[in-house]
C-alpha cells in the first residue's frame, strides 16, 4: 500500500507495532461466523490479520486517499466510505439478521459518541474491541468512589461488561502521540427494557454527573428532572453521583421513568 501521511483532522494515528495489532487480534477472538465491523481501516494494519478469519468483514473508512488501496488489497472486504456515526447500523443487521461486532483503533475524539452509540444499539451489536486513551480506559472500568468513576463508568457498568486489556505505548504509533493509549472491550448486555426506559437512564445518569462537585439533589434540581421529587426514592440525595453505584441509578432512573410515563 501507498505511503500515506495521516490526517489531523481526521484524529490519524497509524498504528504499526505488529506485536500490538496481533495482541488485539488476539483479544478479538475473530470467529467465521462473525460479522465484524472496522472502524477507519487506514492502511490495513488491522484488517490484515483480519481478513480471511470471517466471511463477514465490513470496513468504514472516512479517508479516501486509502479506499481504492484497500479494495485492491482485500477485494472482498465490504468497504463503506464514509463517517461510521452516520452509518446506517440496522442496515448492517438486517442484512444477516444476526448481531454484529465493532473494532478499531478508532479516532480518540469519537471515543464517547461512538461508545454511546454502541450503547444505544445494544440489540444489534454484541461487543466492541477498540483502542481509547489509557486515561478514558481508566473512567471507563472505574468502580464507585474513585476520581475516575463517571458518566461513561456507569453507563457500561449498566449496558455492559468492560475490561480493560492492555496498555499501548506511543512508539505503536506514526505519528506518536502525546499519550498512552489501551485496548478495552465491551461485552454489551441484553437487557429487556424499553427504549424510553433506556433514554431516561442515559439522562438520570448524564443529571446526576452534571455538577460533580454538588450534591444529587442539586443535581437533578438543575436538570430536565427538576420537578420530580426524588425523596420519594429511598436514595440518599445529600450524597454526590460518584457515590452511587449502578443499581442506585437504576432506582432513580425507574423512578423517573414511571413518573414521566
Amino acid at each position: 500500500m501507498q505511503k500515506v501521511k495521516p490526517l489531523k483532522r481526521f484524529g490519524q494515528n497509524y498504528l504499526h507495532d505488529k506485536n500490538i495489532i496481533k495482541k488485539i487480534v488476539s483479544a478479538i477472538d475473530p470467529q467465521p461466523d462473525d460479522i465484524i465491523v472496522e472502524i477507519g481501516p487506514g492502511r490495513g494494519a488491522l484488517t490484515e490479520l483480519i481478513y480471511g478469519k470471517t466471511q463477514n468483514f465490513i470496513a468504514v473508512e472516512i479517508d479516501k486517499r486509502v479506499i481504492e488501496d484497500l479494495r485492491i488489497k482485500f477485494p472482498k472486504l465490504i468497504l463503506v466510505q464514509s463517517d461510521f456515526l452516520k452509518v446506517d447500523l440496522l442496515k448492517i443487521y438486517n442484512t444477516a439478521n444476526k448481531k454484529f461486532r465493532i473494532i478499531g483503533n478508532i479516532p480518540y475524539n469519537l471515543t464517547s459518541p461512538i461508545i454511546f452509540r454502541a450503547i444505544a444499539n445494544s440489540e444489534i451489536i454484541k461487543d466492541t474491541v477498540i483502542m481509547v486513551q489509557y486515561d478514558v480506559a481508566k473512567r471507563m472500568t472505574a468502580n464507585k468512589g474513585t476520581k475516575d468513576y463517571g458518566i461513561l463508568s456507569v453507563l457500561l457498568k449498566y449496558f455492559s461488561e468492560t475490561k480493560l486489556c492492555f496498555k499501548v505505548s506511543p512508539n505503536a504509533f506514526y505519528p506518536k502521540p502525546k499519550i498512552t493509549s489501551a485496548v478495552v472491550h465491551i461485552k454489551l448486555n441484553e437487557l429487556s427494557i424499553s427504549k424510553s426506559e433506556r433514554d431516561t437512564f442515559i439522562k438520570i445518569v448524564k443529571a446526576s454527573f452534571g455538577n460533580r462537585r454538588k450534591t444529587l439533589k442539586n443535581s437533578l434540581s438543575n436538570s430536565i428532572f427538576r420537578a420530580l421529587n426524588f425523596s420519594e426514592t429511598d436514595i440518599d440525595l445529600s450524597l454526590r453521583a460518584e457515590q452511587l453505584d449502578v443499581k442506585e441509578f437504576v432506582t432513580l432512573a425507574a423512578y423517573a421513568h414511571k413518573q414521566l410515563s
